[in-house]
């Protein structure tokens, strides 16, 4: 009895180290991102080119540039074709919620890297588009499910604590970026 008590420590022991050593080394990782295992993956569609988007983008601690290159392609602005390097957490807030949401259907991307122009032409038409948007610089999304209410998606994003998150439930999407903690539209 002793000796399965030691061994059922011992197991747990090196369980935890294993778990704590195969965590991401990343000194800005977010929060619920340490110890979210070995691979980190992104799937999505875009209504606006009829494209689709499902990668591993991150494996044992280390982003894949291919993977990136493919990403920043996929959420170039579409209206002028113009894309730029995505930033990675901002994939990583998409990629945490998405995972809490616990549903296989992949995000329909309404909205990815936006170009200066296109930002300014999106302003004059509608007043929920900020002037310096992270949406110019790469760090955010617009992104929505069929199968997950704007609400579920919202607190899904918001327990990440990993940047700005937008709540459109009229327009029926979320906004995700890697800017400041902060929320709107609750």
């Amino acid at each position: 009895m002793t000796f399965d008590l030691l061994s059922r420590r011992g197991i747990l022991g090196v369980f935890a180290a294993t778990t704590v050593a195969a965590a991401p080394v990343m000194g800005n990782a977010f929060g619920l991102l340490r110890g979210a295992g070995d691979m980190r993956r992104i799937r999505m569609y875009s209504g606006r080119t009829g494209e689709s988007l499902d990668t591993v983008y991150w494996v044992d601690g280390k982003y894949i540039r291919e993977a990136l290159n493919e990403i920043n392609i996929f959420m170039r602005d579409w209206r002028t074709g113009e894309a730029i390097g995505i930033d990675p957490r901002a994939v990583d807030v998409a990629a945490a919620s998405h995972r809490l949401l616990q549903t296989n259907e992949p995000y329909m991307m309404l909205s990815g890297y936006r170009s200066p122009r296109t930002n300014a032409m999106l302003r004059r038409s509608s007043g929920g588009v900020a002037r310096n948007s992270l949406h110019m610089v790469g760090k955010a999304a617009d992104l929505r499910l069929k199968s997950r209410s704007v609400s579920q998606m919202y607190n899904a994003a918001m327990s990440c604590r990993a940047g700005g998150v937008g709540k459109y439930s009229r327009s029926n999407f979320v906004h995700m970026d890697c800017g400041p903690v902060r929320s709107w539209g609750a």
